[in-house]
């Protein structure tokens, strides 16, 4: 182990020896954005809409206003001494080897690698546990900034071919490619316009979900309608593949399907949204057998497991918050589940895997993984002794296999890769990575503690050893809560370099989000997602309270969902934060389904169509309660202009309307990405320099000592 705290990275440290802010950075003028008259009547309510025309994102106003508030962002950042200092430890921390989670396919390991600083992680394979690693897909060759990132990978049933996913510049979209496995070479077939779908393997072919062709100039903000299911057989264009499943009655669904091993039963999934699915199969032996419903929606959650021998395993929370593992008899009459795996009302069954001929089971308890070996017939067989507490992933293996691997991670320390016998119950390691710090200066601690109606909420917080509870610490609080996501300890080499400064990183586990189950993710959505911007206020307050911090050195951070959260708090208790920082944020509440895939976060947040529930968004709305003449938090908003799933239309609507209500005389500043989207695929590159961005503003406006020296 590498022991050094951090090397030395600067030419000339006077620059990041000082204490204090030598200087206060007065923004550049910000752009002056045209506000129209448009005005919108919800169910009696005006609401105006100034900024309305920053939804066309084709359009020349738009890119100017882009492009000019780029540039002060870019001018504030660039007086920020010590930027280049934080980016250069950023990118010592960050070159590291990544490794991910083994599979075995036929007499090969297939895994992802990073070598450190690549920008997309590489698949590599090897024959068995000791072979030579070799390069399978680069996909850094896909193109020449890196800007091209592998979505998914899936792999024939006999092995001999590869389907591999791509995206470009973090677009939603995807095209589908196919490898053979014996020679490297890529076959000629070629699937576009797919959008939330892998490829799932049939008889000489695989399924996959797509939508039509969006209207030139319209890709990344039209909205997404009829999902449709297709059969693409190897050797043919796609304008041959045949059409499986379409539901011309309703237009704003999701539907994938997916075969069985046995090749016997074809399944598919629907959903009209982010929670609650239905499942419908049909038998294949049966010629022009339609499809039946096996599971009706969409009260629940249905997600297939495995099928063997006729026998189906569902995962669900059917009559379970905490989840339970059914299986099916696909040939009765009226097929009705019956507990494999029942619900364990003290912790959440996140997650069943086949592996070889067992069932491999993750467990949440607060917010941490545990992992029992079942058989095959749901008697439990062991508990896996995991090395410390933290996240896991992996434990799927197919049929016979008498092995499986996993990754565990924790807040300190990269993923620590093993292979886990089937038989012995043993894990043996497979690969660790070191990285340029000491991970022993640094410890975890879980604390709950009371949001605003009496519910307990836990939070981590990581930190340095040595770290006083006098108030001076500044804080990076970060959360999300909500779409049933759980927040569980995870590896950053961001948050390292924001500890080595003496800073503490607190995840708090809303409600909203996974952690304890269905009732935690329904008392945080719809008419009770209040509940989750209490929850982060709380956690906050608490924060303060306890020492940790104080309001003039605390951060709140959150992307997504999350970037909604911090719009929310923001604008709620403006006067609890010194720093915002919204990532590719849901803004506008009131508009959101309008673009894209939107509509499919109604389930979870409601819809401003209906009344009663435009009521209760319209309170929240972060848009919609900027308040002129409020002193807001110094705020960084981030977004991308290949942002398809929240376009970036919020983000922009959001900077316009704060730059023009701010009270003081702190900076509200836009950070506009380009070949780039939501956050999946994101080149290492971009992610530094975003991260460098991201913490030198939060340092610079907390007023916080930032030195590199040894």
């Amino acid at each position: 182990m590498n022991t050094r705290m951090y090397t030395a990275i600067l030419a000339a440290t006077a620059l990041v020896a000082s204490c204090k802010n030598p200087m206060t950075i007065t923004p550049l003028p910000y752009p002056v954005a045209r506000m129209d008259s448009t005005v919108d009547d919800y169910h009696g309510t005006r609401v105006a809409d100034p900024y309305r025309w920053m939804e066309d994102d084709q359009s020349a106003e738009t890119a100017a206003w882009v492009a000019e508030e780029n540039a002060v962002t870019a001018d504030y950042l660039g007086r920020i001494p010590y930027r280049d200092a934080v980016r250069e430890r950023l990118t010592e921390l960050w070159n590291y080897p990544k490794y991910g989670v083994p599979s075995e396919v036929g007499p090969y390991l297939f895994y992802f690698m990073n070598d450190g600083l690549q920008n997309q992680s590489v698949l590599y394979r090897q024959t068995g546990t000791d072979g030579a690693p070799e390069p399978f897909l680069d996909p850094n060759t896909l193109s020449d900034d890196g800007t091209v990132a592998l979505s998914s990978i899936a792999f024939s049933p006999d092995d001999r071919y590869m389907a591999y996913v791509t995206a470009a510049s973090g677009s939603d979209w995807n095209e589908i490619r196919v490898r053979e496995v014996a020679t490297g070479r890529d076959l000629p077939d070629l699937v576009r316009w797919v959008k939330f779908s892998g490829a799932s393997w049939g008889d000489g072919g695989f399924y996959y979900s797509r939508y039509d062709a969006p209207a030139p100039g319209s890709e990344l903000s039209a909205q997404n309608r009829f999902q449709k299911v297709y059969f693409h057989r190897l050797g043919t264009e796609q304008s041959a593949d045949r059409l499986i499943y379409e539901d011309r009655e309703h237009p704003l669904r999701y539907f994938n399907a997916e075969q069985s091993r046995d090749g016997r039963w074809l399944f598919v999934w629907g959903s009209e949204g982010t929670h609650g699915a239905e499942i419908l199969y049909k038998d294949l032996t049966q010629p022009g057998a339609d499809f039946r419903t096996l599971f009706p929606g969409f009260a629940n959650d249905y997600s297939i497991v495995d099928c063997r021998d006729n026998r189906l395993l569902v995962l669900t929370n059917q009559e379970a918050p905490n989840y339970r593992l059914v299986e099916v008899d696909l040939t009765a009459p009226r097929p009705a589940p019956r507990d494999v795996i029942a619900e364990d009302s003290g912790v959440l069954l996140q997650n069943v895997t086949p592996a070889g001929d067992y069932l491999m089971a993750t467990y949440l308890e607060n917010a941490s993984s545990k992992v029992y070996q079942y058989t095959a017939a749901g008697e439990r067989v062991r508990e896996v002794a995991l090395a410390e507490l933290g996240t896991v992933a992996g434990f799927d293996a197919d049929p016979g296999r008498t092995a499986t691997y996993y990754a565990l991670s924790g807040f300190t320390a990269p993923p620590v890769v093993y292979r886990y016998d089937l038989q012995g119950g043993e894990s043996s390691l497979f690969r660790r990575s070191e990285v340029a710090y000491d991970p022993s200066c640094y410890t975890t601690e879980q604390t709950f503690f009371t949001s605003k109606d009496g519910t307990q909420v836990p939070m981590f917080l990581v930190h340095r050893k040595d770290m006083k509870l006098d108030g001076q610490n500044p804080v990076y609080l970060y959360g999300y809560g909500g779409f049933n996501i759980s927040l569980t300890p995870g590896f950053s080499p961001a948050y390292i370099m924001f500890m080595e400064q003496g800073g503490v990183y607190a995840m708090v586990n809303l409600r909203g989000g996974g952690e304890f189950g269905e009732r935690w993710h329904r008392a945080g959505m719809l008419d009770r997602k209040q509940n989750v911007f209490d929850d982060f206020i709380a956690a906050a307050e608490y924060l303060v309270a306890e020492g940790y911090t104080s309001p003039s050195k605390l951060a709140i951070a959150g992307g997504s969902n999350g970037g909604l959260l911090v719009g929310a708090c923001m604008t709620q208790r403006p006067d609890l934060y010194a720093v915002a920082l919204p990532a590719v944020g849901v803004m506008d509440m009131l508009r959101y389904h309008r673009f894209t895939i939107g509509w499919g976060w109604s389930v979870e947040y409601g819809n401003s169509d209906d009344p009663a529930q435009f009521a209760y968004i319209y309170r929240y709305s972060p848009l919609h309660n900027i308040r002129k003449g409020t002193c807001y938090p110094a705020t960084l908003i981030t977004t991308a202009d290949h942002d398809d799933r929240v376009v970036p239309a919020h983000s922009f609507k959001f900077a316009a309307t704060l730059q023009a209500a701010q009270g003081c005389d702190r900076p509200t500043l836009i950070r506009i990405d380009t070949k780039a989207g939501h956050g999946a695929g994101k080149p290492t590159s971009k992610k530094i320099d975003e991260v460098t961005d991201q913490f030198s503003f939060l340092f610079w406006n907390t007023g916080t000592k930032v030195r590199f020296d040894r």
